[in-house]
């Protein structure tokens, strides 16, 4: 426990050794081990999060490498669950994470239970499944997207993700940092809510930056 108290001196500093602790019990699945996926595995697994579970049946290709901080050059033609996986285990040695390489269609077969779901793919009908699993298995989830210089975030709880018009849709190009960016906002809000703190639910956060370069943050009621 000292180790442990050591290696989270900041968080235990900030909501104390009961809460941190607690964090350790929390069991979390994030779909997508890509840009954001690879993002908040780093993020959450460095907070204490004590098991997670990442989803994806790709491989490392080279053009993923400039957003994706899991990976570097020379991972081309590996599995993104299994390296992320890897790292999260080596930077925190207190978090246990499983690489599942495979659909999602295929991982929502399995009986698996989760204080929360963090959605890291990159397309509407990947995101309407996460949906109907989280609401089939009683779990809230927060999405995530990005494109350009744009994001999205939210924390579905009620909500209906009908609300988005389920499209292929190529996107027309991203910026590195606003992966980095919008990875940081879901990770936020999954962090507040497994150690109790308050969070604005079945929210939309619309972030993008305007002709004159100003960040500009805009909020949307989710229809329930």
């Amino acid at each position: 426990m000292e180790a442990y108290n050591r290696y989270f001196n900041r968080q235990v500093m900030l909501w104390g050794e009961e809460t941190q602790a607690a964090l350790q019990k929390k069991r979390i699945a994030i779909v997508g081990a890509g840009g954001l996926g690879s993002s908040l595995a780093i993020a959450l697994g460095a907070s204490g999060i004590g098991h997670i579970d990442i989803v994806d049946f790709d491989e490392v290709s080279e053009h993923n490498i400039h957003r994706q901080i899991a990976f570097k050059v020379g991972d081309e033609g590996k599995y993104k669950a299994e390296l992320v996986a890897k790292l999260v285990e080596e930077r925190c040695p207190f978090v246990e994470a499983t690489p599942f390489v495979m659909r999602f269609e295929a991982f929502a077969q399995k009986e698996r239970s989760y204080d929360l779901i963090l959605d890291a793919t990159d397309n509407l009908p990947s995101r309407a499944e996460i949906d109907r699993y989280a609401k089939t298995i009683g779990s809230p989830w927060v999405y995530g997207s990005v494109e350009a210089f744009n994001g999205q975030v939210c924390f579905i709880e009620k909500s209906s993700f009908d609300a988005f018009r389920i499209v292929e849709r190529e996107p027309a190009g991203i910026a590195a940092p606003i992966v980095m960016h919008i990875a940081s906002l879901q990770a936020n809000l999954a962090l507040r809510y497994l150690a109790g703190q308050s969070v604005r639910k079945d929210l939309l956060y619309y972030l993008y930056f305007d002709e004159a370069g100003e960040l500009i943050t805009q909020k949307f009621k989710m229809p329930v």
